[in-house]
Parts: structure tokens; sequence; C-alpha cells
């Protein structure tokens, strides 16, 4: 696994998690925020590895296809973009007290 699709799959999971059942919930936060094997997630849960590996990638479709609609992520990433180009600007110091502001809201 990539770090890239690491990154990828933390953000959608940030951002979508209260679409997610509890069980998919545990099962990602798992993987990829812990980064737990498939074997210890079926462990963890009394349950085989193919049904774990089965969850994980059927949730991954889930929070791409939420991703594909919603595109919360993508409104972040390009939010981030303009906030960065912003700083870049030699604007009055006020103007700086808002973008910080906008920051803070992320």
């Amino acid at each position: 696994m990539t770090l890239d699709k690491t990154n990828r799959m933390n953000y959608l999971i940030d951002f979508y998690q209260e679409l997610l059942t509890p069980k998919q919930r545990n099962y990602m936060s798992l993987y990829y925020l812990d980064d737990f094997s498939l074997g210890e997630i079926a462990d963890e849960f009394e349950v085989s590895r193919q049904a774990v590996y089965d969850n994980i990638k059927r949730t991954e479709a889930m929070l791409e296809q939420y991703e594909e609609r919603l595109a919360l992520f993508a409104k972040y990433e390009q939010r981030k973009l303009l906030l960065d180009q912003l700083k870049q600007l030699d604007l009055p110091s006020e103007a700086h007290v808002t973008i910080a502001a906008l920051e803070q809201l992320e």
C-alpha cells in the first residue's frame, strides 16, 4: 500500500466517517490509522482475514463514491491551495488576520 493511498484514505475517513457503520469505522481506523494488519484485525473481531479484507475493500469503494459525489476532500485541497496562494501575496496585515482565521476553520 502506498503512502499516497494511505493519506487519501485517512482524509476520506475523516470526512465521511459518520456515513460508515461502526464496524466499517473500526476496521478502517485500525487498518489505516493504527496500521493493524488484516490478521490482527481478524483476531480482534474473531472473523477471517478474508472477511476483513472484503469489508475494507467495500468501504474503500464506498468512500471513493462519497468523494466522487460530494467532493469534500477535493474542495478541502482546493481551499488549502488558495489559502497558500493568498499567504504568498503582499496583502495588508488585516488580510493576513482573515487568512489565519480561515485556516483555523480547517
